[in-house]
Order: C-alpha cells, then structure tokens, then sequence
C-alpha cells in the first residue's frame, strides 16, 4: 500500500474524478460527474494525520430521488476503490442551487438525446 502523503491534493482528486465517472444513476445512462451532479472536488491533507481526504459538495436530480442513498453511499466508498490514495470522503449533499439539464456535459447530453 502506498504511503497516503506521497500523494498530492491534486493527484487525489484527478482520481476523485475518475471514480465519479464510474458512477452510474441508477435511472439514467449517465454518470453522475457528467450528469452535472458533482459541484465540487476538494481535496487535501489532513493538518494532523497528513492523510488526503477529500469533501465533495453534490446534488442530486431531485431532491425526492429514491436511488438517493445508493448513489451517496457509492461515493462514500471511492476510498475503497483508490488503493490507499484516499483516507475519507466527506459528502455534502445540496439542492440549492437545484439541479438542471444545463449541468449536464456535451456527452451526457448526446447519451441521453438532448443534442
């Protein structure tokens, strides 16, 4: 396993990143990052373990969305899946401001017929 402060903020959320794309909506052929779900990555070191963490600030297409904590758990769990580059997620779910199809990628927008 690799030592969690060889690898930077930066490097982390590059990751981040990629794992939300993997991220399927259950309802939905798009991932949750190009579905526009995902207002922000921050990653950093812990000031006292020196560990990456990262806080990630989403949404969610409703706010009555019954795949809700299917799809919040799955991103509770990106540390599972990065091989030690992450110590812990810390998910901040909003709805304001609400979701909407123009949040949505070029790419999630074809996949789903919009373009």
């Amino acid at each position: 396993m690799k030592d969690l402060r060889d690898v930077t903020p930066e490097q982390t959320k590059e990751r981040v990143i990629e794992e939300l794309q993997k991220i399927y909506d259950p309802e939905l052929p798009v991932d949750i990052y190009n579905l526009g779900l995902i207002y922000d990555v921050n990653c950093y070191k812990d000031e006292i373990s020196k560990l990456n963490k990262c806080d990630i600030t989403m949404t969610l297409t409703s706010a009555t969305c019954s795949m809700s904590e299917v799809i919040v758990d799955l991103v509770k769990s990106i540390p599972n899946r990065m091989d030690g580059d992450l110590e812990e997620v810390n998910v901040n779910l909003v709805f304001d401001p609400p979701w909407d199809q123009s949040k949505m990628s070029d790419e999630a927008k074809l996949a789903m017929g919009l373009l």
